[in-house]
């Protein structure tokens, strides 16, 4: 392709793809496609999204171009390879100039040389490197960002691999360019902090920019570039003095102002210094020592003492949690029982760990977890009253659960409670001693604090067995405030019901369900949602257990499954109606046929629900999960629920239906148990049979379903079934048999020999095509015992139970193998004899003994030709 004439013809049909008319746009790419493995196109897109004076929609979508061709074409071995004199220009044309006006277009170009530099440096790129060193020190802005961005991207991508050779030399590159990273972070750094009180923003913005670029570098070369880093002084220097530059930088924070902008960066670097120490602290446990004592320190100091106060921000917060919780669990700090057996590092380690944790520590910790950031905020309680079912979303791991601070405190203090039990029970237990007795409506912080409590002993109830005695506890407190109605004591009844479910499975008399049945009946008709919401987890956690007593619950049953309902109507967010709708499924299958009398007004609305959650797959996985343990509790009544019910069926594996890649699996299942408590084929059961043959051929992990489902027709109505679909089922088998796992093939024939079994006339002549192949793995002797085994039954059934196909059978496999019908058969007996040993289930063995003794008074009537 020549570069100056193909340029403009290339430019003209880039410019067409960014059009948004289709008539436009498809005959463009196509055009570009056939394109793609011409010599030199790469080349032209080189020149034309290198051009700034273009439009940039063109040369961005030159860059896309140029980048997919990265992973198709740049490889030796990829089919239409890139020529190698192609590839050297454009390397050398890559790092030319750094100076892309277009953020977005800058960080494509980035992308794509880091991709070239993933495949060829260093051995055909060595240039690339020093390159990009030289461009950094520049004084232009523009160029020093661009060659600093593309710095990050390509260190980037080359620390992430991970082949012993590869890893060998990002360690050599590492070792050889460290001490120019921290210099250079070191000056952007000095630079910020200098430019931060004099209150221009764009200068500010501009080298916080570098810093948080070179950072970004230093944190690859750090955690990736050193098999001991902590033998390196430069390293260890570095991260020495994290903790010191992020002091400075949570200072800038004051000064900063209210420029969005800025302070985003700001505390999007903080955040850098701490993914810094917890990527090193996780990829180097042992190198991180020296920083324990100096991590913990900072990270208690800002979040549990008055340090930290006006100047942390929530995320910061949840990283410095981060960080000790992983030093507090960290597995290579724990010493064995036998403290002989453990290594000096993990000594030294465990003894910094036991030296910081003292009495005062754990107990100031314990105390600023449970009083200050265990209690609801304002924003929450405003979001409880205002959007209930998006709080208790959020409370139960919604979205943004697993980032938010909430969940991180309660998982630092369940990891600190269970590492230092001992020492904080008694903190716990004090606590609770303060808060006996009612407290009043009218004191809402007394009400938060106890709640916050609450919330640490529920939190902490295995690590609490021995020493709280919950029954007198629930009995004597808990039960009487879950009886307090006053409205400013919702909180309080919501989280004394979520402690009970906490400690349901823990330590719960048995005796005393009844009592918590009937406040669960209480609570469900609560004039709060949330409280209602949190109630039914309870119940849910409640018969899921292992002490459940089905006579103990029924005198409860109607009045709790009427409540479940009216509550799956009420709420309308989808998480809280399959929340919901789980908590029904679990009671339907606990109680089983005991519902019956009470599913009436659930069957009547599960078909609206279906209805309006056709945009909503999971919930309806929540549908056919309730759907499968209501027809195991209805039974053979379940067939009133057939106008509805097949044809949920037959939507979810259907494979043609996009919905089917949500439905399949809990889908199968409701057919599956469909069939198990149907009292009789229907004509709409057997139709939806139609979806099975493009089941075995696409949906391997659910074969094993699939083969129960066939078993199920074959068992329910083999003469009608076999009729109907045996033939294309067989082609099916025949197809699977040519590649499925020994397994799968031993699924295949007990289908078969179920349908011999259950019909023994219509059985081998509808499968007939398959039974030559079990022959011939008598004959050739299959290796695989337990696939010997089911050929041997599948014949057994044969020959007992249909002498004449059996001859016929020989008689065609007789003139395959070109033998003899006598010295054919002779061979098949002398194989299965040999091989009795392989079948190990009784029934099997009789059937076979059976089945060769049958031959024994036959005179060989089998073979003979005439009387």
């Amino acid at each position: 392709m020549d570069l100056n004439s193909a340029s403009t013809v290339v430019l003209q049909v880039l410019t067409q793809a960014t059009s948004q008319d289709t008539a436009v746009l498809k005959p463009a790419e196509e055009q570009l496609k056939q394109w793609e493995t011409q010599p030199g196109f790469y080349s032209v897109l080189l020149n034309i999204f290198t051009n700034h004076t273009l439009d940039i929609n063109v040369r961005w979508l030159a860059v896309l171009y140029f980048k997919n061709g990265i992973d198709r074409y740049w490889r030796r071995v990829a089919p239409h390879a890139l020529s190698e004199e192609e590839k050297s220009t454009l390397r050398a044309g890559l790092i030319t100039n750094f100076n892309e006006p277009i953020n977005q277009i800058a960080t494509q170009i980035a992308v794509l040389i880091a991709k070239v530099a993933r495949l060829d440096c260093p051995r055909q790129w060595p240039e690339l490197i020093p390159t990009l060193i030289e461009s950094v020190k520049v004084q232009d802005d523009l160029r020093q960002h661009r060659a600093l961005l593309t710095f990050y991207h390509v260190t980037k991508t080359l620390a992430s691999k991970r082949l012993a050779a590869d890893r060998k030399l990002f360690y050599d590159l590492a070792s050889g360019i460290y001490n120019f990273a921290c210099s250079l972070w070191n000056h952007h750094t000095d630079t910020f902090l200098q430019q931060v009180s004099s209150g221009n923003e764009a200068a500010v913005l501009s080298s916080l920019e570098r810093t948080l670029l070179s950072l970004k570098v230093l944190r690859k070369l750090t955690v990736n570039g050193f098999v001991e880093p902590h033998k390196n002084m430069e390293v260890m220097g570095f991260l020495h003095g994290i903790f010191d530059r992020l002091k400075q930088f949570l200072e800038c924070s004051r000064s900063v102002g209210t420029n969005n902008v800025c302070r985003d960066r700001l505390e999007k670097t903080i955040i850098l210094f701490t993914k810094v120490l917890l990527d090193f602290l996780d990829q180097h446990p042992f190198s991180f020592t020296p920083l324990i004592q100096r991590s913990l320190e900072f990270s208690v100091s800002y979040v549990f003492t008055e340090v930290g106060e006006g100047i942390t921000f929530e995320r910061f917060i949840v990283q410095c949690m981060n960080l000790i919780k992983m030093i507090v669990k960290n597995y290579a700090y724990k010493p064995s029982k036998n403290f002989e057996d453990s290594s000096p590092e993990t000594l030294e380690a465990h003894k910094i760990k036991m030296a910081f944790f003292t009495y005062p520590t754990l107990t100031e910790i314990c105390r600023r977890l449970v009083s200050h950031y265990f209690l609801l905020t304002e924003e929450e309680l405003t979001m409880w009253e205002e959007d209930p079912e998006g709080f208790t979303v959020e409370e139960t791991g919604g979205d943004s659960w697993k980032y938010s601070l909430r969940p991180c405190t309660e998982v630092l203090f369940i990891d600190i409670f269970h590492e230092y039990n001992q020492t904080l029970t008694p903190v716990l237990l004090e606590m609770m001693q303060t808060l006996q007795g009612p407290t009043n409506v009218e004191d809402m912080n007394a009400l938060l604090i106890k709640d916050a409590v609450y919330n640490a002993v529920g939190l902490a109830a295995y690590e609490l067995f021995d020493s709280v005695d919950f029954d007198q506890w629930f009995k004597n407190q808990l039960l009487p405030e879950l009886q307090v109605i006053h409205n400013r004591y919702k909180p309080l009844r919501r989280r004394v019901i979520w402690l009970i479910g906490q400690w349901i499975s823990v330590k719960f008399k048995s005796d005393l369900r009844p009592m918590l049945y009937e406040a669960i009946c209480n609570l469900l008709q609560d004039q709060d949602l949330v409280v209602r919401i949190e109630t039914a987890t309870t119940l849910k956690l409640t018969v899921d257990d292992f002490e459940f007593r089905t006579d103990q619950f029924l005198p409860y049953l109607e009045t709790m499954f009427t409540l479940l309902f009216q509550l799956l109507q009420q709420v309308t967010e989808c998480d809280t109606k399959m929340h919901v709708l789980h908590v029904l499924s679990c009671v339907i299958e606990r109680v089983n046929m005991q519902i019956r009398p009470y599913v009436g007004c659930l069957v009547q609305y599960l078909p609206l629900l279906w209805k309006q959650s056709e945009e909503h797959n999971m919930l309806r996985c929540a549908i056919l999960t309730t759907l499968i343990h209501l027809v195991q509790g209805l039974g053979a009544d379940s067939k009133n629920l057939y106008p509805f019910l097949l044809p949920v069926i037959q939507l979810s594996t259907d494979v043609s239906q996009p919905p089917h890649v949500y439905l399949l699996e809990d889908g199968l299942e409701l057919w599956l148990v469909t069939l198990e408590n149907s009292p009789c084929i229907t004509p709409e059961l057997l139709r939806i049979f139609q979806n099975m043959s493009p089941l075995l051929e696409r949906s391997s992990e659910n074969l094993r379903t699939c083969f129960k489902i066939i078993n199920g027709y074959i068992f329910l109505s083999s003469t009608e079934f076999l009729q109907t679909y045996a033939v294309g089922l067989c082609q099916s088998f025949c197809e699977l048999l040519k590649e499925i796992t020994t397994e799968g093939q031993v699924q295949v024939l007990k289908v078969v020999e179920n349908a011999l079994k259950v019909n023994p006339v219509l059985g081998p002549q509808m499968f007939q095509p398959i039974l030559p192949y079990v022959f011939r793995g008598i004959i050739e002797g299959e290796r695989y015992p337990v696939v010997m085994s089911t050929y041997l039954g599948v014949m057994g059934r044969v020959l007992l139970q249909n002498a004449s196909f059996f001859s016929s059978l020989l008689n065609e496999m007789a003139h395959k193998f070109n033998q003899e019908m006598d010295q054919l058969l002779g061979n098949m007996i002398e194989m299965w004899v040999d091989r009795m040993d392989n079948i190990t289930q009784p029934e099997r063995r009789k059937l076979s003994a059976l089945a060769l003794l049958s031959l024994l008074p036959s005179d060989n009537r089998l073979t003979s030709k005439g009387p």
